[in-house]
């Protein structure tokens, strides 16, 4: 209720402790905004003047002004033109709020968010010992500001690494070490904004989050298609860019490998275009039938920048990754770096090197691609158990399976009804720049026990039957 009259600072309850230890003026903002708070200062009630209230309570008037200014910065109190000190208490006091309990969300019993590897899996004992390693030899000058480009030594291990596993043809000075995927992709697209392009042609269906750093750098993501062999090159030909992000060892989330006319036309392309691919290197250390295909960089050094990342290995929370660009494309990316560009500390790495270098890292890609393959097992069998209709794309490959479902599926409904019973899982149209041409998931099964597997999927298809639309 509003109140006309001004408050007399005998009202307010102000008794002023000077005995004690808590200054005056907070004394006061504490009494203040107690009366605000319990109701018995109503909205719209005039307080008394500064020195009023001040020549009242006994004390400095700056005791009073300071009080008002702090709780009028809170929001408890507002100065008028010509109308003094008011206070502003828009909504009802704390206690006459109706407390509605809010229902807690069902609790998550099976993540099949993809994307994430088995992070329970990180080598900590490996990852320590590097770091000890690490620590115990780095020379004091190493603790300085890193180099640019990243630490010569982790630029070293890597490109022996990279040739090694993935045919990828550097050395260590065209190696840029980087915060991850999104991050060199970043870099990148500056570059080529500043050189003139205006667009990047980008995998439809993809990665979200990818066509966002397109555009945060300054660039318009032109969407391409992908089908079963990968990404449409003839409609690439069909667009003015002059660069493209492709990921031909898996593509997410369609989970296919781009196929070998596929990438002799796609260099055909860059070559007779000028332009330059982004090669995202995505889950490429995951290939369980086959031993994975070399990259398209170790065919074209000159038209491919290549991008790859710990984030599947060990975990997106050790952020590293590294770029291997074009000659005339790197003086450009590292004086991004020497203008304050985030580049990863130097410890870690200088652990992730002696990880590589100890063959640490070898050891524990072998373990999780046999757990991985395991779980892959796992839910192809509760697939063909609970969703005989529905269909598996892709290679086996990677954390992740595409699962065509049936025509009659409200993918939208389904996946809400399978929240609803503990179950997260990613609708294929949440990485379609339009309407998904079918309905569809993208299950991650890096995280979800073999157990867990089998009991999310029975519950994907409770919800499936629960919300599929009838007369289909």
């Amino acid at each position: 209720m509003q109140c006309d009259q001004t408050t007399r600072g005998s009202e307010l309850l102000l008794g002023m402790d000077r005995s004690s230890d808590t200054p005056m003026h907070v004394q006061l903002e504490g009494a203040l905004r107690d009366a605000i708070r319990s109701g018995r200062f109503a909205d719209g009630t005039k307080l008394p003047a500064s020195r009023v209230l001040a020549a009242e309570l006994s004390c400095s008037r700056w005791v009073v002004v300071e009080a008002y200014q702090q709780l009028t910065a809170e929001g408890y109190l507002q100065a008028r033109a010509g109308g003094g000190t008011v206070v502003f208490s828009p909504s009802p006091p704390a206690e006459d709020i109706p407390r509605t309990p809010v229902p807690a969300p069902p609790a998550v019993l099976v993540d099949f968010e993809p994307g994430i590897p088995d992070l329970a899996a990180f080598p900590r004992s490996a990852w320590l010992r590097a770091l000890q390693h690490t620590v115990r030899s780095l020379p004091p000058h190493d603790l300085n500001y890193g180099a640019d480009a990243g630490v010569p030594v982790l630029r070293r291990v890597l490109s022996e690494h990279l040739a090694r596993t993935r045919g990828v043809r550097t050395d260590a000075d065209g190696v840029l070490v980087c915060a991850g995927v999104t991050h060199g992709l970043t870099l990148l697209c500056e570059v080529l904004r500043e050189r003139g392009h205006r667009q990047v042609a980008v995998e439809d269906p993809g990665w979200p989050r990818l066509s966002k750093a397109v555009r945060r750098a300054g660039l318009t993501p032109v969407q391409v298609p992908v089908d079963e062999e990968g990404l449409v090159v003839d409609a690439l030909w069909r667009t003015s860019a002059r660069a493209v992000l492709v990921s031909p060892a898996h593509q997410f989330p369609a989970g296919v490998v781009l196929s070998p006319s596929r990438r002799t036309a796609l260099l055909d392309w860059a070559r007779e275009c000028d332009a330059v691919v982004f090669e995202d290197d995505y889950d490429a250390e995951y290939r369980y039938d086959r031993r994975p295909v070399g990259t398209l960089q170790g065919l074209a050094p000159d038209q491919v920048a290549y991008l790859g990342t710990v984030s599947k290995t060990l975990g997106p929370g050790v952020g590293i990754g590294w770029l291997v660009a074009p000659g005339e494309l790197r003086p450009a990316l590292v004086g991004l770096r020497d203008c304050g560009d985030p580049v990863p500390a130097t410890l870690d790495q200088m652990a992730l090197a002696h990880l590589i270098e100890s063959g640490s890292l070898d050891r524990h890609l072998r373990r999780t691609r046999s757990s991985y393959v395991e779980r892959l097992n796992t839910l192809r069998t509760a697939l063909a158990q609970h969703l005989p209709g529905a269909r598996i794309q892709g290679a086996d490959a990677g954390l992740h399976l595409t699962l065509l479902l049936p025509d009659d599926a409200d993918e939208a409904a389904l996946v809400r009804e399978a929240r609803r019973l503990g179950v997260l899982a990613a609708g294929l149209g949440d990485y379609h720049s339009g309407t998904s041409p079918r309905p569809g998931l993208v299950i991650g099964y890096g995280q979800a026990r073999r157990r867990q597997i089998t009991e999310g999927i029975a519950a994907l298809a409770e919800a499936y039957r629960t919300t599929r639309r009838v007369g289909n």
